[in-house]
């Protein structure tokens, strides 16, 4: 008995500390910016502040002597690779969980002992690193240096501690991720230097190019600067550009501007043991000028540690939008970890006086609030845009201005936009449902008849005049894309437009019956036309429904199916007759919009419960691309099968969403990866994009609190709770919202926000 009392008061004092542990983080200590930084994740440990157009990463993916990580010998989609440990410095702009190289340039890099401007000599293998949100930092062990970095939205500042003796700071403008070359540089003054790199080429789309401006400042005068260019190294008759035997030539004393493929700038400072040196960089897609003035406004008087203090407040005011309670450590971290991959883009275009690069266009214009950029819309069409519009209404608002603006500049809607070009990666028509849903949930503070009409425009132009549906008039005629070529992605574009459409067909019919009741037959007349319209369109999907196969399966111009088929070709990314990133089964479910309908198909509810559960039984759920990511909650369409959906979601969670460098299961895409996580991990999910509604599933924290903008929402705050009786509890047995029970497992949005209070009791 003594002995259980002893044991009984140790284990409440355990849990009073860890309880006291745990009130004292803050959201922002659960951060780890190492999840996802191999196995494909493409994300990245380095500096940046939410939705900032600045971030500085460790350069790793590029420069050892053996070519182990050159980008070209290898696919680098990133900067950072987890497992590589060859250092050649710090890039400026990058891209998170992206699946093309592009950015990174700018490389920062701090060296001692004898000068050398190869990155394939300079290079450094690091230990001791240190990533939190905002901040990244290692060791230099050829050099003994320590580095850290941190970031404002659109500059970014460097601290090197050095040991006692030469060292330098070299700029690199002729490395990184872009495959377009071309650069030029000029010093300002002893510790000041400007310039301009060229980027672009993003996915293979040879004019998406654009330039980067920079002005860099260093916070000690050098001993002595100057400039490096690479040279032609003869071989054979011409001169050709050779790596491994074009030299570099130093400008020791030449100090006016110098430009070419292949040039860095280098300082030399005779150093103190401990001294430490800061290096910032201020960036714009506008002109030097801009990068100097958003460096002033950004950091004047400011030191590292305040940029820091600074940028980390930043996040966790961000991060604090979302509170949750319960659940274990490990799921606290990729729950919080998810949310700040979420929030890294779309980021920022505009400089601190409004400016910003047009869409497809030279000219320059303003913008009233921010204009925001990298909108990787195939991904984040289905869960990224509906998490921002929930949690983080304003900017969602802005995001779809953006893109409108984007129409008004260039007379398309984007569909991969990165930095003002439209880079026409992917398929579908994927701004489409994004704005739908945004307007339809009451985010209505923005030109709706414009977005309609752009809509309207990618949706009924013929092909050859048509940026977004180039095959439209295959798919307008006959209702879905025939397969022309073996690897044309032919039934991946129409599952896209069939989701568009609907998401169109379900904004005419609210904006007609909107004209009704204004009295405005004519006009609604016409909406109502076009609801019908899009409506029908939508269930063309019909058509590639195979009974033999029980799949989806290409249609050849003739009308008769593809043959031979193999609804398995496509695993692992392989090419795969009519569909694209995946196989057949990777797509035969996706059909969001007409669930019931494809059940139908099928021969009911049972061959189509069975036939979804064989996708996971079987190993057919691709985790990592996005087209099959909402199969697991398509069982709660159907009453009595919504367990299953409780039980695969519980699964999936707990394989491939870690608290490791492997912790997402292939790119994050811009954070739909992480939105996914983040939906699924709270209890609810939108699974068909342009629909205004959720499934719900079991929650994996006892209690999250979503604050709200009680402007937008008429509340401050939605509360989900969850009642387990153990800890192994996983299924549902019952449901409130609003205090009132709650038998259905699908509900709008404004039955959530409205309610405030969701409740879960589980069994």
């Amino acid at each position: 008995m003594k002995r259980t009392i002893i044991s009984c008061l140790l284990s409440f004092s355990l849990l009073a500390v860890s309880w006291a542990e745990e009130k004292s983080f803050s959201p922002v200590d659960y951060v780890n910016p190492f999840i996802g930084t191999t196995n494909f994740g493409t994300t990245n440990p380095g500096a940046v502040c939410p939705n900032g157009m600045m971030s500085v990463v460790p350069f790793n993916v590029m420069g050892s002597a053996d070519n182990k990580y050159d980008k070209d010998a290898r696919w680098w989609s990133t900067p950072y690779e987890y497992h590589n440990c060859f250092f050649t410095g710090y890039s400026h702009v990058n891209l998170s969980g992206v699946g093309c190289p592009e950015l990174g340039s700018l490389l920062l890099m701090p060296t001692t002992g004898e000068l050398s401007v190869d990155y394939k000599e300079y290079g450094s293998r690091y230990k001791d690193e240190q990533a939190s949100p905002g901040y990244y930092s290692n060791f230099l062990t050829r050099y003994n240096v320590k580095t850290e970095v941190t970031a404002t939205p659109r500059t970014g500042v460097a601290r090197f501690t050095f040991p006692a003796g030469q060292s330098h700071i070299l700029l690199n403008l002729g490395e990184g991720l872009t495959n377009e070359s071309g650069a030029s540089l000029r010093q300002v003054s002893d510790c000041e230097f400007e310039g301009m790199k060229l980027l672009g080429t993003f996915c293979y789309n040879p004019q998406a190019v654009f330039p980067i401006y920079f002005v860099m400042r260093v916070n000690k005068r050098p001993a002595v600067t100057g400039y490096w260019k690479k040279q032609r190294a003869m071989t054979g008759v011409e001169a050709e550009w050779d790596s491994d035997n074009g030299r570099y030539k130093l400008y020791t004393r030449y100090r006016k501007d110098i430009a070419g493929d292949d040039i860095g700038t280098y300082l030399t400072f005779n150093t103190q043991e401990g001294e430490q040196i800061e290096v910032q960089m201020g960036v714009s897609f506008v002109s030097i000028e801009n990068a100097r003035l958003n460096l002033d406004t950004e950091q004047q008087g400011k030191d590292f540690s305040q940029v820091l203090a600074e940028s980390r407040q930043r996040w966790n005011d961000d991060l604090s939008r979302i509170l949750v309670e319960g659940g274990t450590k490990e799921q606290k971290t990729v729950f919080y970890t998810a949310l700040y991959h979420l929030l890294i883009h779309p980021n920022v275009l505009q400089d601190v006086n409004g400016q910003y690069p047009a869409m497809e266009s030279d000219k320059i214009l303003t913008t009233k609030g921010d204009r925001y950029t990298v909108f990787s819309l195939w991904d984040t069409y289905r869960n990224v845009h509906q998490l921002l519009t929930l949690v983080y209404p304003e900017r969602q608002l802005q995001m779809v201005r953006s893109m409108l603006n984007m129409y008004r500049e260039h007379g398309w809607l984007p569909k991969w936009e990165l930095y003002g070009r439209e880079t026409l990666t992917m398929e579908g028509d994927p701004s489409i449902p994004v704005i739908v849903d945004t307007w339809l949930k009451g985010l209505n503070d923005f030109d709706i008849e414009l977005a309609y009409e752009a809509m309207r425009k990618g949706a009924t132009l013929p092909g050859a005049e048509n940026l977004l549906r180039p095959d439209n008039d295959d798919y307008m005629s006959l209702g879905y894309v025939p397969l022309r070529e073996q690897y044309d992605n032919s039934v991946s574009h129409a599952l896209e437009y069939y989701i568009a459409d609907n998401a169109l067909s379900r904004l005419a019919d609210v904006l007609g019956k909107r004209a009704e009741a204004k009295g405005n037959k004519e006009e609604a007349r016409r909406y109502q036309a076009d609801a019908r319209l899009f409506h029908n369109r939508s269930l063309g999907y019909k058509h590639y429904y195979s009974k033999e196969f029980g799949t989806l399966r290409p249609i050849l111009p003739n009308g008769q199916f593809y043959s031979p088929f193999n609804p398995m070709e496509g695993e692992n990314f392989e090419p795969s007759p009519g569909f694209h990133e995946g196989n057949a089964w990777n797509y035969t479910f996706y059909v969001p919009h007409d669930v019931k309908g494809l059940a139908r198909l099928m021969g009911g509810k049972k061959p189509f419960v069975d036939k979804l559960q064989r996708v996971f039984d079987d190993g057919l759920y691709d985790p990592a691309n996005e087209p099959d990511i909402a199969y697991a909650h398509l069982f709660s369409y159907f009453k009595g099968e919504e367990w299953r959906t409780q039980k695969e979601l519980h699964r999936l969670l707990q394989k491939y969403f870690k608290d490791a460098p492997d912790g997402i299961p292939g790119n994050d895409d811009t954070g739909t990866m992480s939105a996914w996580a983040i939906f699924n991990m709270i209890g609810f999910y939108p699974d068909c994009p342009g629909e205004p509604a959720y499934t719900l599933s079991t929650p994996v924290f006892d209690k999250v609190t979503i604050r709200l903008d009680p402007k937008q929402w008429g509340r401050d705050k939605l509360v989900i709770e969850t009642v387990r009786p153990s800890e192994e509890s996983l299924y549902i047995r019952q449901m409130e919202l609003g205090g009132r029970s709650l038998s259905r497992y699908r509900i709008t949005h404004d039955e959530l926000v409205h309610g405030g209070e969701l409740k879960f009791i589980l069994r």
